[in-house]
């Protein structure tokens, strides 16, 4: 079978890198991110970034490409992981495109509709009232002008939301009817795997377990590092990443560090969900239990009988 690259999605804490390194022991491959949250510079112990000895072993793409002030966009980085691809295949590498931002992988595996260009000006005022009203009330907003996007989108997806509202505003036109035009720009031929634990008690355990682990890693010191940045505030996009927002508010003295802990675990439970429920709607993806007994070695088998590198 001919793969240009492989695609390994799944739910947060499910054991993507863990397993995507452990591939590289059998296929000459370079990992590409599809992480919102790696993508900015200082986000490393909250985002799982790998460390350097990690990246010396095995190359990786798509990090620290941004400062925290500023954003990432889907289409963005569907560009930067098409460029990265071809260089690695053009060093006769596999690509393997790993992480858990759903919105990321389904542009790049369905492509992106040719939506307006940004209005800085819309996107204050959606701030704004964000800052007083809440985003389960712009959700509900945007429930009433385009209910077909309310329902793909979280009430708790603070970027989406405001995307879609400001395209609304914007034009005048629903975003879900700019989206139904929509292909991807490649040609590639993709190996898509997604991560879908059987046991979610066990995934929340492990999600647990790693947000403890990151603490002792001295996440509440990259945070506190984080406020000091000019010009980085609590309405950065970059902020809105799990874990990193609920310290953030920690450090603000709105909760204490258990109950931010506490609301932490618990978001990252709901994203974890969230993602699942992407995988689930999309057949494409290639369903596999990361938490079965043997996992790893089944995983790795099944993957290596069918992938050689290809050379661009």
């Amino acid at each position: 079978m001919v793969v240009d690259a492989i695609l390994l999605c799944g739910p947060t804490a499910s054991g993507k890198s863990d397993f995507a390194l452990a591939l590289a022991a059998q296929l000459p491959i370079e990992i590409v991110s599809v992480d919102s949250a790696q993508v900015y510079r200082g986000f490393d112990i909250g985002s799982a970034k790998p460390d350097a000895a990690t990246r010396a072993s095995v190359p990786h793409h798509l990090l620290d490409l941004r400062d925290p002030t500023e954003r990432f966009s889907a289409g963005e980085f569907v560009a930067a992981a098409l460029a990265a691809i071809d260089a690695i295949r053009a060093r006769g590498k596999l690509p393997v495109l790993v992480g858990g931002t759903m919105l990321y992988f389904n542009a790049f595996v369905h492509g992106i509709a040719p939506l307006p260009a940004a209005d800085a000006a819309v996107r204050a005022a959606i701030d704004r009232e964000a800052a007083t009203r809440g985003w389960p009330a712009l959700h509900a907003e945007l429930a009433n002008v385009d209910p077909a996007a309310a329902a793909r989108i979280h009430a708790n997806d603070p970027q989406r939301i405001q995307r879609a509202l400001e395209v609304y505003r914007s034009t005048g036109v629903p975003i879900s009817v700019w989206q139904r035009d929509t292909a991807p720009a490649h040609g590639l031929h993709l190996l898509r795997h997604a991560f879908v634990p059987a046991d979610r008690a066990a995934l929340h355990a492990r999600i647990a377990a790693r947000w403890q682990q990151m603490l002792a890693d001295g996440f509440l010191e990259e945070v506190r590092a984080l406020r000091s940045r000019p010009g980085l505030t609590a309405l950065a996009p970059s902020l809105r990443a799990v874990g990193y927002r609920q310290l953030w508010e920690h450090l603000e003295g709105r909760y204490d560090l258990a109950e931010a802990s506490s609301r932490a675990v618990a978001a990252t439970r709901q994203l974890a969900k969230r993602q699942l429920t992407w995988i689930n709607s999309d057949p494409g993806w290639l369903r596999f239990d990361p938490l079965a007994p043997d996992a790893r070695t089944r995983w790795l088998t099944a993957v290596s009988s069918v992938c050689k590198p290809t050379v661009g």
